[in-house]
C-alpha cells in the first residue's frame, strides 16, 4: 500500500511541474495568470483611486490595498480556467490516454493537473504581494499575513482548478472550457473584489454579500488592510474547501461515468477488464 502511495506522490509531482512548464511554454495560457489582472489593477487603481473618499467605504492605507486581493482571485480563477483548457488539449491531444493507459490511478492524474494549478495560484499570490509592496501598498500582518495570503491563494487555486477540471472530464473539449471565461468575470465582479458589497445598488450588492468569492477575498484582505480577526480567515477557508471538495466530487463523478459508459475519461473505449484504454 505504502508503495501504491508513493508511486502516485511520484505521479502528481510529475504531471505537477509538466502542468506549470507546459502553462510558462504557452502565451494563451500563462498571459492571463498576470498580464491581464496586473493591467486591470493598475487601470483600476489609477481611474479609481478616490473611491476610499466615499462614505463607508472600509478603511484602508490606499486604494490599492484594497484591490490586490481582487486582483489575486481573478488571477487564480484564470489560472483554474487555464489548467482545465490544458487538460482538455491533452484529452484532445491523446495525451490522457496514455496516461490512463498506465498502471496509475486515475485520480493522481487529476490531482496532478491541481498540483500544477496550486503552483501557479502561489506564483501569483507571491507576484501580487511583490507589485503591491514596490507601489506603496502595505501588509498589516507582515510576514505572517504575507504566508496566509500565499496559502489561501494556491488553495483557491486548487478548488476553481478542480471544477475546471471536472467540466474538462465531463466534455473532452478545450472550446468548451474556455467559453467559461465571460461567466468568471460575471461572477468575479457580483462580489467584493473590486468595489465594497455596501456600496453596490441592490440586486448586486446581496449576491455580492453572498457570493462564496467575497468569502474569499475577504480572507485574503484581511491581513492586508487590518490585523487577523478570525472570523474572515474561517470563511474564506470554509469557502475554498467547500469549492474544492464540489469540484473534486464532480471530477470523480465524471470519471466514474465515462467508466460506467465503457469509456475511457480521454473518451476511447475501455478493455473488458475495464482498467485499461484501447484508444492507441
Amino acid at each position: 500500500m505504502s508503495g501504491r502511495l508513493a508511486a502516485n506522490a511520484r505521479v502528481v509531482a510529475a504531471l505537477g511541474a509538466r502542468s506549470v512548464k507546459q502553462t510558462a511554454r504557452r502565451p494563451q495560457l500563462a498571459a492571463p495568470l498576470i498580464i491581464f489582472p496586473s493591467l486591470l489593477l493598475a487601470i483600476q487603481t489609477g481611474g479609481a483611486g478616490r473611491a476610499v473618499d466615499l462614505p463607508q467605504f472600509p478603511e484602508v492605507n490606499g486604494f490599492l490595498d484594497f484591490m490586490l486581493a481582487g486582483a489575486m482571485v481573478q488571477s487564480v480563477l484564470l489560472a483554474g480556467n487555464s489548467g482545465a483548457i490544458a487538460l482538455a488539449i491533452d484529452i484532445e491531444m491523446g495525451f490522457t490516454d496514455r496516461l490512463f493507459a498506465a498502471p496509475i490511478s486515475r485520480y493522481a492524474v487529476v490531482l496532478g493537473r491541481l498540483a500544477g494549478t496550486a503552483m501557479l495560484g502561489a506564483f501569483t499570490a507571491v507576484w501580487f504581494i511583490a507589485v503591491g509592496l514596490v507601489f506603496g501598498a502595505q501588509i498589516e500582518e507582515g510576514v505572517l499575513g504575507a504566508i496566509w495570503i500565499i496559502l489561501l491563494v494556491a488553495g483557491a487555486a486548487v478548488a476553481f482548478g478542480a471544477i475546471g477540471a471536472a467540466i474538462a472530464l465531463r466534455t473532452n473539449s478545450a472550446s468548451v472550457v474556455q467559453g467559461l471565461f465571460p461567466l468568471l468575470f460575471v461572477i468575479l465582479f457580483l462580489s467584493d473584489a473590486f468595489f465594497p458589497a455596501n456600496l453596490m445598488l441592490e440586486p448586486a450588492a446581496s449576491v455580492a454579500e453572498y457570493n462564496p468569492l467575497s468569502f474569499i477575498v475577504e480572507g485574503i484582505r484581511e491581513p492586508i488592510v487590518a490585523a487577523f480577526d478570525g472570523g474572515d480567515e474561517l470563511k474564506a477557508v470554509a469557502s475554498v474547501l467547500v469549492i474544492g471538495v464540489a469540484g473534486l466530487a464532480m471530477c470523480a463523478a465524471a470519471l466514474r461515468g465515462r467508466v460506467r459508459r465503457g469509456l475511457c475519461p480521454c473518451g476511447h473505449r475501455l478493455s473488458p477488464s475495464g482498467r485499461w484504454c484501447g484508444g492507441r
